[in-house]
């Protein structure tokens, strides 16, 4: 009988960047390359939308925040924001589901033989997600760069930023930590440009990568 090749997991690429630092239009380039990409925060819309699977026992930790079968995000950010017990207790929900969603999206990227899979996490230091990830990338901006796109955005204000920011670890201690960092304060051009030889780095290293899935 013909032994079954292992199959080659992919390299796993972590990216992540603060608030208003461009890992959206990042997210959004890897797509273009060619590059799967597993996005956190979708996820969790999904699983807080009409029918996902975080309705009934967020609904049942935080009652009044669910409507017409979903949750009220508006609602329910109100409720846990500034509250760091309520918080935890939302991750404690919602975490294990992401997890689910991304092993299933590192099974389904290795299936079809691709080399590089990139989890979109914004809070991937702060969670400990790094720990699955074989390089990470971080988006990058000035201070003021990032305050101006940020308050920008509708309903944004200055004392919501700093309690958003203090939710996440600084700018400067993710750029010590990642592999690649991406400054997006200059042009998309010139961001593009470092995604393209960050991919191309990790190219280089997919065909020495372990075979063996993670566990």
């Amino acid at each position: 009988m013909r032994r079954r090749r292992a199959r080659k997991r992919p390299i796993v690429l972590g990216l992540t960047g603060s608030i208003g630092m461009g890992k959206t239009s990042a997210a959004t380039a890897f797509r273009r390359l060619g590059v799967q990409v597993h996005d956190s925060d979708a996820v969790v819309h999904a699983l807080l939308a009409r029918g996902g699977e975080g309705v009934a026992p967020v609904a049942a930790a935080f009652p009044g925040v669910s409507m017409k079968g979903g949750i009220d995000r508006k609602a329910l950010g109100a409720r846990v924001f500034g509250d760091p017990a309520k918080l935890r207790r939302l991750e404690e929900i919602l975490h294990p589901l992401v997890r689910r969603s991304v092993r299933a999206f590192l099974d389904r990227v290795a299936r079809r033989r691709q080399a590089i899979a990139v989890l979109d996490i914004p809070l991937l230091y702060e969670t400990g997600g790094d720990a699955i990830c074989d390089a990470v990338m971080v988006v990058s901006a000035p201070d003021f760069v990032q305050r101006a796109r940020v308050l920008a955005r509708p309903g944004m204000t200055a004392a919501r930023l700093r309690a958003i920011l203090a939710r996440q670890t600084p700018d400067a201690q993710k750029r010590a930590r990642a592999d690649f960092v991406v400054e997006t304060g200059l042009s998309r051009h010139y961001a593009l440009r470092q995604i393209k030889a960050a991919l191309a780095s990790l190219r280089r290293r997919a065909p020495e990568h372990g075979q063996e899935n993670r566990k």
